[in-house]
């Protein structure tokens, strides 16, 4: 089928392609939310601006991961396509040692001031949603290793993994897979370190953008116990891990059967056309040949009961997972064991069974953090101290939150809000890279005129068309 024998390249004369087309609606999406003047409100580490801004920084950094850059050295790439600088009207951008300069120029009050100036953004684009979007703010938290190979990079240190880098904390709203808050700490340090105030400033951002509720997730290490009460007096509900020690188990144990219930699991899927045969278990089959030690699920119960941490003044629900595992090698069962996984929670009137299930949605943020790390490579510490590369990082994950800012933009109104609506859910859970490849990397070529950038389409696909609807929406001023 691949015929093609007589193939030439010729140089254009006049006409510009750029193949990141779609920057150009990711620039406006930064004009329009006002996000580059909140940038140059809040940061102040230049002392003249000759010629760059702080807001021309911090977007050089992200445009580079949003044209398939993945480390500052990719910068280069951008600063010599003229067809790039005419896109974005700019004379030129910052090179990478300049980039990693302004890096190095934060000191943390700056990162912090640059965090709330990105939040107080991202609070006026979650008030143009629909009032259903307000129900209820999930906020999830963990920490995260970012590893290195460098040897002399200030900060960093070795972790309980055996593995050299850095361990942030990523405090991040479910409901959009936004990254509200990225804390770069030493690599020795506990997941939870620092968390109970970074979730406090997530709460306080969520009710000033009007979510009637706030939830709060976390594993086993981001329990809190010492700031449960307060929470649960200010009407934030909680939904953490608690690990199973001793004195958990023990009560487990001692609970009649009676106050257990099965736990039915929803299918990952519903089959829409008909169902086909499963293909042969290969991993199932080997384990069973070899006689490796195998652990099967059997059965999972769930019952509840009251607990009060040590650290608090009133107890709360603790529910409790039972998982009835056989212990079998090659075709012999060799025993039953029993686990226990414990959730604390001031949820008084969800069901047990349902309990559970919210918890386990805390691994989306796993799905976060993964984008974050291999999709906008925003955590690959390329600077030389802890935090520059705090700096770097949060400027980075801006990529990612452009992502979802776009989604949020597109408008949900008119005959077709229900397609509208699935193709705004489509790409606010799409991944870096899919979105790259359908949104960004656009061949364009780039004509300029007296007062006018035009971007011409040189290729298609299907979701062009959401693009092209949300550059509509952003050729005039967003209001909520």
């Amino acid at each position: 089928m691949l015929t093609a024998r007589n193939i030439r390249y010729e140089v254009a004369d006049r006409a510009r392609g750029l193949a990141a087309g779609g920057i150009g609606a990711m620039h406006l999406l930064a004009l329009r939310t006002g996000l580059v003047a909140a940038i140059d409100r809040a940061v102040h580490v230049l002392k003249r601006h000759l010629p760059y801004h702080e807001s021309d920084h911090v977007l050089n950094i992200a445009y580079n991961l949003l044209s398939g850059g993945t480390c500052l050295e990719d910068i280069k790439q951008r600063r010599a396509d003229e067809a790039y600088l005419d896109a974005l009207g700019a004379q030129r951008v910052p090179d990478p040692t300049t980039a990693g300069d302004f890096c190095r120029r934060f000191a943390p009050a700056d990162i912090e001031r640059l965090m709330d100036a990105i939040n107080a953004v991202r609070v006026g684009v979650w008030k143009r949603q629909p009032p259903a979007f307000f129900e209820e703010a999930v906020i999830d938290a963990d920490g995260t290793l970012a590893t290195t190979c460098g040897e002399c990079k200030e900060g960093m240190d070795i972790s309980f993994k055996g593995q050299w880098g850095y361990h942030p904390l990523v405090v991040s709203l479910a409901n959009t897979a936004e990254p509200l808050y990225l804390v770069n700490r030493s690599g020795n340090r506990p997941s939870h370190e620092g968390a109970a105030a970074y979730l406090d400033r997530a709460i306080a951002l969520c009710r000033r953008a009007g979510f009637k509720q706030v939830l709060l997730r976390g594993d086993t290490d981001f329990t809190q116990t010492g700031d449960l009460d307060r929470w649960d007096e200010e009407g934030v509900r909680f939904l953490f891990g608690i690990d199973a020690m001793a004195n958990l188990v023990k009560i487990a144990n001692d609970l009649p059967e009676s106050a257990w219930k099965p736990l039915v699991r929803r299918p990952k899927y519903v089959v829409r056309t008909e169902t086909r045969a499963r293909p042969e278990n290969v991993k199932e089959r080997i384990v069973r040949e070899r006689a490796f030690k195998n652990v099967r699920l059997c059965s999972e119960q769930v019952a509840e009961f009251a607990y009060r941490p040590t650290k608090c003044r009133r107890a709360y629900r603790a529910v409790v997972l039972r998982k009835n595992l056989s212990v079998e090698k090659g075709e012999r069962r060799l025993f039953d064991d029993v686990r226990y996984f414990f959730y604390l929670t001031n949820d008084r009137t969800t069901a047990a069974a349902e309990i559970v299930p919210a918890a386990n949605g805390r691994a989306n943020q796993e799905n976060l953090i993964e984008q974050l790390k291999n999709g906008a490579r925003a955590m690959e510490m390329p600077v030389g101290d802890l935090v520059s590369n705090w700096a770097y990082m949060v400027m980075a994950s801006l990529a990612w939150t452009l992502k979802a800012w776009l989604a949020l933009v597109l408008p949900e109104k008119g005959r077709w809000r229900r397609k509208h609506a699935a193709e705004k859910g489509s790409v606010l859970r799409m991944k870096f890279k899919k979105f790259l490849n359908l949104f960004v990397r656009v061949p364009c070529q780039i004509v300029r005129t007296g007062r006018r950038i035009v971007y011409r389409l040189l290729s298609w696909n299907p979701w062009l068309r959401v693009l092209l609807r949300a550059a509509d929406v952003l050729r005039r001023p967003l209001r909520c």
